[in-house]
C-alpha cells in the first residue's frame, strides 16, 4: 500500500468513528430523561465526533488550506459546545427542569441561594409615628 492510500483508510476509518458518536449523541437526545443527561450526551460525543469527522476529512483530502478552516470548526466547535451546554442546564436548573431526585450533587443550588441573598436588599424600617 502507498501512503495515500493508508492516508485514505486510516482518513475513511476516523470518519466512521465520528459519525458513530455523533450518532450515539443524538440517541442520547432522543433517549435519555431529562435536560441535564441530554445535555451531557448532546455536547460530549457530539463535539468528540465533530473532531473526528474533520479529522477524517483531512486525512482524505490532505490540503493545507482546508486543514486550517477545519482547525478553526473545531475550535470554534470546543470554546461554543461547553458554554452552551453550561447555561442550558443552569436554565434547567433555575426552572426545576430537571431530576432533582436522582441527582447525587446538588452545587448549584447552594450559589443559587448565596446569589439571591446578595441581590434581595434587605427591608428598609419602617419610620416611627411622631404625631
Amino acid at each position: 500500500m502507498t501512503a495515500e492510500q493508508i492516508l485514505d483508510l486510516a482518513g475513511a476509518v476516523v470518519l466512521a468513528l465520528g459519525c458513530l458518536f455523533c450518532l450515539a449523541a443524538a440517541v442520547g437526545l432522543v433517549r435519555f430523561p431529562d435536560v441535564l443527561t441530554r445535555m451531557h450526551g448532546a455536547t460530549k460525543p457530539q463535539v468528540f465526533g465533530l473532531i473526528l469527522v474533520l479529522t477524517g476529512v483531512t486525512l482524505s483530502l490532505r490540503d493545507g488550506r482546508v486543514f486550517a478552516f477545519l482547525s478553526l470548526a473545531v475550535l470554534m466547535q470546543v470554546l461554543t459546545a461547553p458554554v452552551s451546554g453550561h447555561l442550558v442546564s443552569r436554565t434547567a436548573h433555575r426552572n426545576g427542569d430537571w431530576d432533582a431526585e436522582h441527582a447525587v450533587v446538588d452545587d448549584l443550588a447552594r450559589d443559587i441561594a448565596a446569589e439571591v441573598a446578595i441581590s434581595v436588599p434587605p427591608p428598609e424600617p419602617e419610620p416611627e409615628d411622631r404625631g
